[in-house]
């Protein structure tokens, strides 16, 4: 090759080479992302287990609709579906959004992904749609309505919902229908992202069925988060809740173990700063019960290591973690298939559990959820105003009082 080539070519390659401002990154965008509403996704169980999933195995050509209340607002929105246990894609023949009104949800907006209306969630994986022009304000509620076109097993769902959705022959997310299945889980929807000009704090509630709501009245949003979510909505601070009914620290079935759900339900919602820990009675409860007939007693130095596990994810990611004890359950689930949940042994193990919480100094804050709830003439119980009538589950005025006893808990370690 000549040198005339060798200049021959260097000139070629220096017109046809893009400007180098035109290779450099576009300026950062000042919209932020923010996690909004969250519902933990986890997988079916098998027939064996003593509690009824109440979702369909099966769903074909069938819409899902779903009810979602925000905790903030934003300019636009971003909804996230779940396959999260599945191993099977999941096809998605369209789905829309519609804010809720007192008199009826307002026209559905179609979603997208990555432009297109129809799309698959992948094994194993969350969907996320594209933004929808739709400013939305604090405690807002949404409407999202997915079609599935074809036989799709359920295997990723939410148990305990607290609100009533439904599910509908035919691809009715234009329409409303007339004669809908109710469905009281949750199917797909998994996460709300809100859009806004400035970062928003996020609060990620860590538990199980009192952080899910049982007890509380159904299409009220009247679970603690929810009533956190309206106090802390006055600071533009978002609350999310991670509760999965039956959750434990160290066992699976409900849910994954704390430990390997931390990450996708705490540290990956986006705009996280404190995740709230209230989780732990069921790893006293279940074993020896219907639930776990053939479990060794819990200890309170394995649910102590749990715990610290949790707080050191947490450190590593600069989120703070508050921990809370767990309330009073004497009496919890008498009379019922499964009876045994608790034990004057069983509630041994709590108080050594919450004294470590208590006096630890390992979370970096406490809230005193057993404080604030028992009765002060029968520690050991639920004051009776809390009680949903199980004597495990608080009732609307329970979860009032442990949002307030967050809320204040907060507050004394917030500079804000």
């Amino acid at each position: 090759m000549t040198r005339r080539t060798i200049a021959l070519l260097a000139t070629l390659a220096g017109a046809l080479a893009p400007p180098l401002a035109a290779l450099a990154a576009p300026p950062p965008s000042t919209s932020t992302w923010t996690a909004s509403w969250y519902a933990s996704p986890h997988a079916t169980w098998d027939a064996d287990f003593p509690l009824p999933t109440g979702v369909p195995a099966v769903l074909a050509q069938q819409t899902v609709r779903e009810t979602a209340r925000l905790s903030i607002g934003g300019k636009r929105v971003r909804i996230v579906l779940s396959n999260r246990y599945g191993t099977q894609p999941v096809p998605i023949g369209a789905a829309r959004l519609a804010r809720v009104t007192r008199a009826a949800p307002a026209a559905a907006i179609a979603l997208t992904f990555g432009g297109q209306t129809a799309a698959f969630i992948a094994p194993g994986a969350p969907l996320v749609s594209d933004p929808v022009e739709l400013p939305v304000a604090p405690l807002d509620k949404l409407e999202v309505s997915v079609y599935l076109p074809q036989a799709t097993p359920l295997t990723t769902f939410h148990w305990g919902a607290q609100q009533t959705g439904s599910i509908e022959a035919g691809d009715t997310t234009a329409a409303r229908p007339r004669q809908p299945q109710a469905l009281h889980g949750r199917a797909l929807l998994a996460g709300i992202l809100v859009e806004s000009d400035t970062r928003r704090d996020v609060i990620v509630a860590l538990g199980d069925s009192i952080t899910d709501g049982n007890g509380s009245t159904p299409d009220q949003d009247r679970r603690w988060p929810d009533v956190l979510a309206a106090t802390m909505a006055q600071q533009g601070i978002a609350v999310v809740n991670a509760g999965i009914s039956g959750a434990r620290l160290l066992g699976d079935r409900m849910g994954v173990n704390a430990a390997a759900r931390f990450g996708p339900d705490v540290l990956d919602q986006p705009g996280v700063t404190t995740v709230v820990v209230l989780l732990g009675i069921n790893d006293i409860g279940w074993p020896g019960s219907a639930f776990a007939p053939q479990e060794p007693p819990m200890t309170a130095p394995r649910m102590i290591a749990a715990y610290r596990q949790l707080i050191a994810q947490a450190r590593l990611h600069k989120v703070r973690i508050v921990g809370a004890t767990l309330p009073p359950f004497e009496g919890a689930l008498q009379g019922t298939p499964f009876a045994g949940y608790y034990t004057p042994a069983k509630d041994g193990v709590r108080r050594a559990v919450n004294r470590w919480i208590s006096e630890s100094g390992a979370f970096d804050a406490v809230a005193d959820i057993d404080a604030a709830l028992r009765d002060p003439q029968h520690r050991t119980r639920l004051l009776a105003r809390y009680d949903s009538g199980d004597h495990l589950h608080p009732g609307d005025a329970g979860y009032e009082a442990i949002a307030a006893t967050v809320a204040a808990t907060l507050g004394k370690t917030d500079g804000r």
